[in-house]
């Protein structure tokens, strides 16, 4: 990164999303912009800059952020958020291309978040490829809900799930058995 995450940035940072107020972002929006005056090159602070204005329901200008901030270099976890966020971002901008194409990437760095695939899976349901994001998700739950139903049926989950992907991805019809 730039500009190193220390202690005390990342405390400011833990205050200012603490003292967030989904209903009134102003005061969050204003806070993390001081701070990134004082950290104008911060990666973590661009992409919490981005994701006051995304809370706030400012897409446009929350996605500037997230591109900077992934510019700049964000690493671990914080990574994984901002591709995430602007991912979702750029799908509920109706780019729906670029929002696959970041979960497409977010899922070649980090292939077990489950976070990813869940809201990937919602950018396939935007671009309107339903089989892809239904397939995703009965893959997810059959490697990752653990419950006895679930577990008996996890081959035949995986298989629709597979099954799904597969023919959306080769354009066949749905075969109901």
């Amino acid at each position: 990164m730039t500009d190193t995450l220390t202690p005390e940035l990342e405390i400011a940072i833990t205050v200012g999303f603490e003292n967030r107020d989904r209903n009134n972002m102003a005061p969050t929006i204003e806070y993390f912009h001081r701070l990134l005056e004082q950290h104008p090159e911060n990666p973590a602070v661009l992409y919490e800059v981005g994701g006051s204005y995304d809370t706030d329901g400012q897409e446009e200008t929350a996605a500037g952020y997230y591109e900077q901030a992934l510019a700049k270099g964000l690493s671990g976890d914080i990574r994984r958020r901002c591709l995430l966020q602007y991912g979702s971002t750029l799908r509920n901008l109706g780019r729906h291309h670029e929002s696959l194409a970041t979960f497409a990437q977010g899922r070649a760095e980090l292939p077990d978040s489950d976070s990813m695939r869940i809201f990937e899976a919602l950018s396939f349901h935007a671009a309107g490829r339903f089989d892809e994001g239904f397939g995703e998700l009965l893959l997810l739950i059959a490697e990752r809900l653990d419950s006895a139903e679930v577990v008996r049926y996890a081959v035949a989950i995986e298989g629709n799930g597979r099954h799904l992907i597969d023919r959306a991805e080769s354009g066949t019809p749905m075969i109901v058995r």
